[in-house]
C-alpha cells in the first residue's frame, strides 16, 4: 500500500508544480521531501539557481564528479523556483546533466517552477534544444500538477492593509475636547 501511494518515488518518477508566484508550489515541495525523509530515505532540496552554482564552482574546483554525485545519490531531488531566474550557458548545461543522469538511474525529482514549458528555452540560457531533452527526461514519467490561483502572501497582504485601514465602530467615535 505504502508503495503504491509513494509510487513516483520508488519508480523513479518526477512530480512538477508548476504555477505563479505565492500558491503554494514550493510548500508543497518541502512537504514531500519532509516526509519522504521520515521514510528513511535522503533529500536534497535546492533551488535551480544555487544548484547550478554549486555545481559551476565544483567544476572549476576540479570536483564536479563529486558533486554530481551528491545530488544524484538521494532517493528524492527537490529542485525549486526553476525559471525565476535565467541560467548562463554552463549552468543550464549542469543542469541538464543533473536532470539527465537521475533520470537514467531512475531517481525521482520534484520539482517546481513558474514558467510554462514553452518558456523553458529562455531559463535553458536560450538553448530550446537543451530545454526540450530536459523536458523530455522530466515528463517521460511525471504528473504534473499546475496550481492555479490567487497569491497567499499578496491575499494575506492585502487582508492586513484592509483590517488595518477598518476601525471597530466604538474605537471609530474618538472624543475630541
Amino acid at each position: 500500500m505504502l508503495k503504491r501511494r509513494w509510487r513516483f518515488l520508488y519508480e523513479g518518477r518526477s512530480v512538477v508544480f508548476l504555477g505563479p508566484p505565492g500558491v503554494g508550489k514550493t510548500h508543497l515541495a518541502i512537504s514531500l521531501g519532509v516526509l519522504t525523509a521520515e521514510m528513511g530515505h535522503r533529500v536534497y532540496f535546492t533551488t535551480a539557481v544555487e544548484m547550478a552554482r554549486k555545481l559551476s564552482k565544483a567544476m572549476s574546483e576540479n570536483r564536479l564528479h563529486r558533486e554530481l554525485n551528491n545530488m544524484t545519490r538521494p532517493k528524492l531531488l527537490v529542485i525549486d523556483e526553476v525559471g525565476y531566474l535565467q541560467l548562463d550557458t554552463a549552468e543550464a548545461g549542469l543542469v541538464f546533466q543533473v536532470i539527465s543522469s537521475r533520470y537514467e538511474k531512475g531517481g525521482a525529482i520534484i520539482l517546481t517552477s513558474n514558467k510554462a514549458f514553452s518558456e523553458w528555452g529562455d531559463i535553458f540560457a536560450g538553448d530550446a534544444v537543451m530545454a526540450s531533452a530536459a523536458l523530455d527526461r522530466l515528463l517521460h514519467r511525471c504528473a504534473v500538477i499546475n496550481i492555479r490561483g490567487e497569491s497567499y502572501r499578496l491575499k494575506e497582504k492585502r487582508q492586513a492593509t484592509k483590517s488595518a485601514f477598518t476601525m471597530p465602530a466604538a474605537e471609530s467615535q474618538a472624543v475630541v475636547s
